[in-house]
């Protein structure tokens, strides 16, 4: 098969590859790029364990080809750290408020609840579940992964975060 000549920006970074014009996104992320932080789950766009961000947009990539990512800038799980190398607020959160057990759906959990903060930044409760709703966690709950986004809403705007009373 023939292959097709890409090229894109992916954390800041500038990457091209030769591929097969099927080749999905996670694929071509997991495979050509070494970054196995995006996992892949379903291949339905049900778990959303594959979520990256797309120009400004939260995408299931085990959906999306490659190919139509050309010219794209796209931030992984990988690239969500400060630029200093320590902790995101969004990874801050999910480890001080336990919003994490197995960790699988955890990097597309990420993703999706950081383009959740950049459109909304303080997201109500019923906000950030309606806004996360695309990705599945079989471990949690979802209460500390909730937890986890309105922790760092808070740190982003500068506030204390107030755990809610139970």
């Amino acid at each position: 098969m023939a292959k097709t000549h890409i090229t894109m920006k992916v954390n800041g970074e500038d990457v091209e590859g030769l591929i097969e014009p099927r080749t999905l996104l996670v694929h071509f992320i997991r495979e050509n790029l070494q970054m196995t932080g995006t996992h892949i789950g379903c291949d339905t766009t049900h778990c959303g364990a594959c979520t990256v961000d797309i120009d400004g947009m939260s995408v299931k990539s085990c959906t999306m080809f490659a190919v139509q990512a050309q010219g794209s800038e796209i931030r992984t799980v990988e690239g969500l750290a400060n630029p200093d190398g320590t902790l995101s607020a969004l990874q801050e959160g999910f480890r001080m408020m336990h919003g994490l057990q197995c960790g699988f759906c955890t990097p597309g959990m990420l993703m999706r609840a950081h383009r959740l903060l950049q459109e909304n930044a303080n997201p109500t409760e019923e906000e950030i579940r309606f806004g996360i709703a695309g990705n599945l966690c079989r471990c949690t709950g979802y209460q500390n992964i909730v937890k986890a986004i309105q922790y760092a809403a808070a740190k982003l705007n500068g506030v204390e975060f107030q755990e809610a009373a139970e």
